[in-house]
């Protein structure tokens, strides 16, 4: 018996199986004396890392909001009430009727409200996602590596430092336009680990089957952050701009304290089996004792999810290319609208009269509620059709006519631009939502690598690390094409939807030509079997 047990032990270190329970998940479990159903564990994950990525969002969300604030250079309406928003006190922009804006504005903040305003929080922008771009290729690859649970939490408190510090820049006076900038590449670092990491968790706990819909409604974190993000800092203006910036800092490094005690981040890691039904897919059952990794993992397993695939083979992944390239055209709309939108709505005359900031930000959350609908359709038509590539170019081409209508007919009155931002959002975050989340789950576990799921964040960092630099272009180019006309922004977005559509074209006509093939041959019939 106690050469059994020695050999047990020997085996244990041999393979360096640790207990990575999360500390709150061990109590829970010591106190009940048996481990969580894996069905638990699964709305856990669900919960933790929709909340995780949600206040992502919402620090992201913040610096669009404050934009007018920082550069008050919209027209007003004589209407607005003043005493209400202390920075626009100063200044009542009027048209002298060929688009060119009267009067001085002496108010915002320096650096950002002299005449290169615009443009300088345009290259806050692009710095910003330019380095969330290039961390987000490190993260994956690292991610891949180490325990996502403690990458993401370092991810979610250094977030939410250098966001604090950007609005801290409000109470200690601060005009260097380089320490705005600094700070802001910085937060962009510590964004990158947050996308890689959550979607390989996910996809670590659920199989291909109905992951579009599943991961469609989980998708709905990163409006409900843009949506929250909206809210929380438009409501904080009337204290000072600065508190828009540090209270969401605040609050996702809370939450990058949650992560740290609740995540779980595989089922492996909390001592449950690993199936054979499905590609990485646990078996649903649950352990009836506490965690004791020697009954669930054998050493073959642990072998193969020890290694990690290369950056260069998970390009080689086929679809991987393809969808990379397609969302760098689709991130790069989403995130025009993403920065620029709550200041596009106050710059547009809506129904006879220019809104304030805090309204024109409340306003501008209908798209983000258009982009939690189309998330889940996109996810569920992909599902029921079995077919991504031609939900997610259906969608791209539909963003062309949605944006050429809100444009030229938005500005109506609220109800028109209410609906037609609320269509557009939806056809905007709807191949967004599908291709950062279904698709790159389902690439990560392609066939092509044999049941290894050490491929997860590589490819999910792959993915939206090359949509992020159309990300980092998009409010870039629409810094300088907002200050030729608005007209040339949807040119530019429309364009860009065009392309991302055409970019799918390969995968499209291979799902339809699998499609007419399963219809030629039915399931089951003598072809099935010819080798």
């Amino acid at each position: 018996m106690g050469s059994s047990i020695n050999s047990i032990h020997e085996l244990y270190h041999s393979i360096e199986i640790k207990d990575e329970r999360p500390f709150a998940i061990r109590i829970i479990e010591d106190i009940r004396k048996r481990s969580l159903s894996y069905h638990t564990y699964q709305g856990l994950v669900l919960i933790v890392t929709f909340l995780s990525y949600t206040t992502y969002h919402l620090t992201r969300k913040t610096s669009s909001i404050v934009k007018s604030a920082l550069d008050p250079q919209t027209p007003t309406s004589a209407s607005l009430n003043l005493q209400s928003y202390p920075w626009q006190r100063n200044y009542l922009n009027l048209s002298n009727g060929n688009g060119t804006l009267l009067g001085a504005n002496e108010s915002g903040w320096a650096p950002f409200n002299d005449s290169n305003g615009t443009a300088l929080l345009g290259y806050l922008d692009v710095a910003f996602l330019a380095v969330y771009a290039a961390g987000m290729f490190c993260s994956g690859h690292l991610g891949d590596r180490m325990n996502l649970r403690v990458f993401l939490t370092i991810g979610m408190l250094g977030t939410g430092l250098f966001t604090a510090l950007f609005g801290l820049g409000y109470w200690f006076n601060i005009h260097n336009f380089y320490y705005y900038l600094v700070v802001q590449m910085l937060a962009g670092l510590f964004q990158s680990t947050g996308w890689p990491s959550v979607v390989a968790v996910v996809g670590n706990w659920f199989g291909k089957g109905g992951r579009g819909l599943i991961m469609g409604i989980w998708n709905a974190h990163t409006s409900v952050g843009n949506i929250t993000g909206s809210l929380v800092a438009s409501s904080l203006l009337k204290y000072g701009w600065g508190w828009s910036m540090f209270v969401p800092g605040v609050i996702i490094g809370f939450f990058g304290v949650v992560v740290y005690f609740l995540l779980p981040v595989s089922p492996l890691s909390v001592g449950m089996h690993m199936g054979d039904e499905d590609t990485n897919s646990p078996k649903k059952g649950f352990l009836a004792e506490p965690f004791i990794p020697l009954e669930t993992i054998d050493e073959h397993e642990t072998q193969t999810e020890e290694r990690a695939i290369g950056f260069m083979e998970a390009w080689k992944i086929p679809g991987v290319a393809n969808y990379a390239l397609c969302l760098f055209f689709a991130k790069l709309v989403a995130y025009t609208f993403l920065y620029w939108l709550p200041f596009y709505i106050s710059y547009t005359e809506i129904g006879g009269e220019y809104l304030s900031s805090e309204t024109a930000g409340n306003l501008s959350t209908f798209f983000d509620v258009g982009g939690v609908i189309g998330g889940i359709l996109a996810g569920f038509v992909s599902d029921k059709l079995d077919a991504r590539a031609i939900t997610a170019a259906s969608f791209t081409y539909f963003t062309i006519p949605a944006l050429y209508m809100y444009r030229n007919y938005g500005f109506i009155n609220m109800y028109m631009n209410i609906g037609l931002m609320f269509i557009t959002g939806m056809f905007v975050n709807g191949p967004y939502a599908l291709i950062t989340t279904a698709v790159s789950a389902d690439l990560g576990t392609h066939k092509s690598l044999k049941g290894n799921s050490r491929a997860l964040a590589t490819v999910t960092a792959i993915i939206d690390g090359t949509g992020s630099i159309g990300a980092a272009i998009g409010p870039l180019l629409t810094g300088y094409f907002s200050a030729i006309s608005w007209d040339a922004v949807f040119t530019m977005l429309m364009t860009a939807a065009l392309i991302a559509g055409l970019l799918l074209t390969k995968l499209v006509i291979e799902e339809i030509r699998a499609k007419i093939d399963g219809y030629r041959t039915p399931r089951g019939s003598t072809e099935d079997f010819l080798v």
